[in-house]
């Protein structure tokens, strides 16, 4: 089993910065891409950040110029940045974690964590 720790939410005033850290732990072999996505009050979870293994980073265009992913992977760890905030910021944000348990599988499990609280006063 794999578990995702998010922290880093809270209560902001628009134009601020808020940073958020996911880090994984458990049964671990090799974590692919890693990402985060938010759903806000009566909208669709959506994706925010995303960054493979190795490789570059994709953003949606909401968040293009304003957050910056990050990973450590020596710390299983995700990060997002987020600069500039606005009030259409506010939500619950979520990181995800495409995870291989064992090295003599291929599968990916998908595993999210338990979100945190974004809130962008106005």
């Amino acid at each position: 089993q794999v578990q995702l720790v998010e922290l880093g939410g809270g209560l902001v005033q628009a134009g601020g910065s808020l940073r958020l850290s996911c880090a994984a732990s458990g049964s671990i072999f090799r974590i692919n891409d890693m990402g985060w996505y938010r759903q806000a009050p009566g909208k669709q979870r959506e994706f925010v950040a995303g960054i493979p293994s190795g490789g570059s980073t994709h953003y949606a265009d909401s968040a293009k110029g304003r957050f910056t992913i990050s990973r450590d992977n020596a710390k299983n760890t995700v990060y997002l940045q987020m600069n500039s905030l606005k009030p259409d910021d506010t939500a619950v944000y979520y990181c995800n974690a495409r995870v291989v348990v064992d090295a003599l599988l291929t599968y990916e499990y998908v595993y999210w964590g338990q979100g945190t609280q974004v809130t962008v006063s106005s």
